[in-house]
């Protein structure tokens, strides 16, 4: 088989491997627009995220944050990174001005790689957030509010 045959029929293996992508979901909320307490809320949310799903760093492909426009001293990205997540593409953006919405959200949808048989993924809504998603089990270590 010539070089160039193998590199093609990999190449086809690959692009009908099903990768097992799921999304996890979070947020938290912070009591005020300061760096250091949206570093220590997102870092929370990202701890809890992993340690109810039993993750592993590797696993994690991407993430993306959103924050309400009353925040502005920092980008949970940074958080993340300065968490270890230092391999993973982020992105940050501000959510819509929706009035009524709850004040001093950071949000994350995170793309992990995972068994295709494994267990329901666990979203993660802390603090305040928990009230966005009362459909969710919010039990487990780190959900006090």
């Amino acid at each position: 088989m010539t070089a160039a045959r193998s590199l093609a029929r990999s190449a086809h293996r690959a692009h009908h491997y099903r990768m097992p992508l799921k999304a996890l979901r979070g947020a938290t909320t912070v009591a005020a627009d300061d760096a250091s307490l949206i570093a220590e809320a997102t870092q929370e949310l990202l701890r809890e995220l992993m340690q109810r799903n039993a993750l592993q760093p590797s696993q994690v492909i991407s993430a993306f944050f959103t924050c309400t426009t009353d925040l502005t001293s920092a980008y949970p990205a940074q958080a993340a990174r300065d968490h270890g997540w230092t391999h993973v593409p982020m992105l940050c953006a501000a959510e819509l001005p929706v009035r009524g919405a709850l004040m001093r959200c950071i949000r994350v949808l995170v793309h992990v790689d995972v068994p295709a048989d494994g267990a329901e993924l666990r979203h993660s809504y802390l603090r305040d957030a928990a009230a966005l998603r009362g459909d969710l089990d919010h039990s487990g270590p780190g959900t006090a509010v």
